[in-house]
């Protein structure tokens, strides 16, 4: 919302607290309008922006001058629906209005522009989308029309509520189900008949585009049929197996490569007939597929040309069977799901109903019908996930917190002994932590920073003002190596404050010595002022904190809101600050984080050795070896990230992470030390692993994507990504992350499955070390999930691609509305709305949205 509109928010927000009486501005709102209308003609740029300040100013007059009393609560919250593109001008005004409107701006007009004006667009939304820049979206045809929605019976809160709780039924309800099948649904976490609604389909193959194997052509991504001709198994040069698997539909050929997954080898064989979906390159002259998602061949899809949905799957649970008991819970119940958003907002969005929109996920009619259906769910997540996390804001700033203020020369002091100057961009965060400790309101901060934007030290500061007033301090981290790193980087940074010489910094985490524990709960339970980091233990039974002033946790994502909840009731409300290194747009992160107040350290501190990046061609492997060997060799450690495996097989990941563990220690690097690193490892394992790793044991570690955040290596100058082009922009750069913490020359090496492999993508990896601009170019390009860590769960994988910046500011303004107009949701159109929410997150009062 630009700032002239903002302010006037406020201002009528700060009225309507202060009982209508006219007195939130000097001489009230009608001697307001006059500075206000000044300051917001110097940003509107259009007719419509102007017609809306004439409105808005008309409306302000009105409210001092001869609104009664009791009518000015509902003039209020017009003015507030026109500031949020809520609610439509008044008809009279809207007419009267218009030429004023356009002689407002024709006065800011070169004389060429004002020969033509465009007709007034009077039902482009107010608000913020009228005065800023519009988001950044790729270009789109107009939308096609939506289906007809049905038409809604009268509210009946008791008929709908015995809806949803038929849909708690088990499974075994739906004819087929019995006990086995049972248990294999609940695997895929298939519990009740709306656990089953709500489990769509991975993926779809569709029949209705399919192209004859001789039409296909590089670059394209298509599913593709055939009969399986030739099955073989190549053993490269550098120990990797390779499944090549060729298809012939009569009119051409096209093979499918499996890259260490040999286990494949049993599941194909010569006559029958696949589907492969995938990418189509271009290999020595022939058409090939890397990976690609795979299934036996349904002959009545193809007849019907359906577009066929791809559950996901567990041992023993065929394709057939799920899409056909799949049918038979979707006709019976979908259609027939109460819609609990009210239609208004479905009017306004653009969005089919409920029922039509589950049914379409599950069995499409068209490309198009499943857009818009994806489109739906996806709104309803953010917006019920907005609502979520806006509730618990009003809970939170609803409670008292001890106001910790200090003086300007105290903290210069804190600042001057730093060993280096603070960036703008630190300084403009820790003004706004300054100021949210100094509140009685608990601060809810999250501080987002690229990797080396010196988050830690601006939370170190905040922690330091806690610790002047008399208060403890904690710091929670993920993972015992990251407190351990957070401990010795605190304790450097504390030691060098004179002012908290007598402030002890404890390390508090499962590992911790009885005697060491013993001591360090103690000095909690007392009072005495200090600073404890540490795991989950902060949060464990039997700590008690006397003085709990301010709490930092590292890493939201890795933590839920309970786990933040928990470690506020370690106090008494301590202000809370969240820091994360992963780069989220800041249109996403303020859906994702709505409970939080938001600072960015876009700026990254001065004389920072950047970290080269590279695309390497697959020729180049044995010399990219050679380049490792040879860092190595001058006492420094690297990283060797193994590709994404797409697979429905168990353990598909791991057993290609050990297969290429194995090689690189037998065949590349024999006189080299190796490690291992994956995700079916306890955090036990990963952390023993990860330990001799920072201290200098291993040389080189070999991992999944489970490295990809907040482990700090300063010896490490180099981290291979195979595969690169299967991981988004944004991973990709938390990858490189994991390098150049040090002082040595580090380098980022991408080494993409062929050299025709989204190259063009990988190439902004080299332009760019902003992780936000790639953040945001990730999801213009592949949508929210690559962002969110939901690429491969189910649910999310399919909604995550519909999350687009549209679609979220969307969202923003309906739950920010909704909030501000009946945060309880206590309107009778609300009710429905209410009702899911508190299924989702339970209810106000004990909801925890993680």
């Amino acid at each position: 919302m630009p700032s002239a509109l903002e302010k006037l928010y406020k201002v009528l927000k700060l009225e309507s607290e202060s009982g209508y009486r006219d007195h939130a501005v000097y001489k009230g709102l009608g001697a307001f309008a006059k500075q206000w209308e000044a300051d917001a003609r110097t940003q509107a740029k259009k007719p419509e922006h102007h017609l809306l300040i004439d409105e808005l100013v008309q409306l302000m007059h009105e409210y001092s001058q001869q609104t009664p009393p009791e009518e000015r609560p509902a003039a209020i919250r017009h003015m507030i629906g026109r500031i949020m593109g809520r609610v439509p001008p008044k008809p009279a005004r809207q007419a009267t209005s218009a030429k004023a409107a356009q002689t407002h701006l024709d006065e800011h007009l070169p004389e060429s522009a004002r020969r033509d004006p465009k007709p007034l667009d009077l039902d482009s939304p107010s608000g913020e989308s009228a005065f800023s820049p519009p988001p950044i979206v790729s270009p789109q045809p107009p939308a096609p029309p939506l289906p007809p929605r049905r038409r809604r019976p009268a509210p009946d809160p008791q008929r709908e509520a015995a809806f949803w709780r038929a849909l708690q039924q088990p499974v075994t309800v739906v004819n087929g189900v019995g006990e086995k099948v049972a248990e294999k649904l609940a695997a895929l976490g298939i519990h009740t008949l709306e656990d089953w609604l709500w489990r769509f389909p991975r993926r779809y193959d569709d029949f209705s585009a399919m192209l004859p194997l001789n039409r296909l052509r590089p670059n394209m991504v298509v599913t593709a049929a055939g009969t399986v001709r030739e099955v073989k198994i190549n053993r490269a040069k550098r120990g990797t197996e390779v499944l090549h698997v060729t298809i012939h539909d009569g009119t051409g050929s096209l093979t499918a490569t499996f890259f260490n997954q040999p286990y494949l080898d049993k599941r194909f064989e010569r006559g029958m007939m696949v589907v492969f979906s995938g990418k189509i390159t271009l290999y020595q002259q022939r058409l090939i597929m890397n990976n690609p998602e795979w299934e036996p061949f349904d002959r009545e899809a193809l007849h019907t040309r359906a577009i066929v949905p791809i559950y996901p799957l567990t041992k023993d649970l065929s394709q057939g069977l799920m899409r056909k008991l799949s049918r038979k819970v979707v006709d019976r119940y979908a259609l027939d799901l109460p819609d609990y958003l009210p239609e208004p907002i479905l009017d306004r969005v653009g969005l089919p109903d409920l029922g039509w929109a589950v049914k379409q996920l599950h069995f499409p009619d068209s490309q198009e019908a499943l857009r818009q259906a994806k489109r739906r769910i996806a709104f309803d997540d953010l917006l019920l996930l907005q609502l979520g996390v806006l509730r618990n804001r009003l809970s939170w700033q609803s409670q008292r917190a001890e106001p910790l203020s200090v003086p300007d020369e105290a903290l210069n002091a804190l600042i001057s002994s730093l060993p280096y100057a603070l960036t703008n961009a630190q300084r403009r965060a820790l003004a706004d932590i300054r100021r949210d400790l100094a509140r009685e309101v608990p601060m809810n901060r999250l501080l987002q920073g690229d990797v080396g934007a010196g988050k830690t030290v601006v939370a170190a500061l905040g922690m330091a003002i806690a610790l002047l007033n008399g208060a403890q301090a904690a710091l929670m981290a993920p993972t015992s190596i990251l407190a351990e790193q957070h401990y010795r980087t605190l304790s450097r940074l504390f030691s060098t404050f004179e002012a908290l010489a007598h402030c002890p910094v404890y390390l508090l985490t499962g590992d911790t010595p009885a005697a060491a524990r013993a001591e360090i709960l103690a000095a909690l339970a007392e009072g005495t002022p200090c600073l404890v980091v540490g795991t989950h233990a902060l949060i464990s039974e039997g700590v008690r904190f006397a003085r709990l002033g301010m709490a930092v946790i590292d890493e939201q994502h890795r933590f839920g809101v309970a786990q933040r909840g928990a470690l506020r009731g370690k106090g008494m409300n301590p202000h809370v600050l969240v820091m994360t290194a992963t780069p989220i747009p800041r249109t996403l992160a303020l859906t994702l984080f709505a409970d939080l107040d938001l600072s960015v350290l876009d700026e990254l501190p001065p004389n920072r050795t950047p970290v080269e990046t590279r695309v390497i061609k697959r020729r180049d492997r044995e010399s990219l070896y050679a380049f490792i060997d040879r860092q190595i060799a001058q006492g420094r450690q690297a990283f060797i990230v193994c590709p994404l495996v797409e697979s429905d097989a168990e353990n598909a990941e791991q057993k290609a992470a050990v297969a290429e563990y194995e090689y690189l220690q037998r065949e590349i690097f024999p006189e080299r030390r190796l490690g291992l690193l994956h995700g079916k490892l306890s955090a036990r394992q990963k952390e023993v692993v990860m330990g001799a790793f920072s201290r200098g044991e291993l040389d080189i570690l070999v991992t999944t994507a489970v490295v990809e955040v907040g482990v700090d290596v300063p010896n490490a100058t180099v981290i291979l990504i195979e595969g690169a082009n299967r991981f988004g922009l944004a991973q990709l750069h938390q990858f490189r992350g994991r390098v150049g913490r040090g002082g040595h020359k580090s380098y980022c090496l991408l080494l993409p499955d062929d050299d025709n492999a989204d190259n063009a993508r990988l190439q902004a990896m080299e332009s760019t070390a902003d992780g936000f601009k790639l953040a945001e170019l990730d999801w213009q390009q592949r949508g929210a999930g690559e962002l969110l860590g939901t690429r491969q769960s189910g649910k999310n994988l399919l909604m995550s691609a519909a999350i687009e910046p549209k679609l979220v500011a969307e969202a923003q303004l309906e739950a920010r509305t909704l909030y501000e107009e009946d945060p309880a949701l206590r309107l009778p159109e609300h009710a429905a709305l209410r009702s899911r929410l508190e299924a989702r997150y339970g209810r106000a009062e004990s909801a925890e949205i993680s």
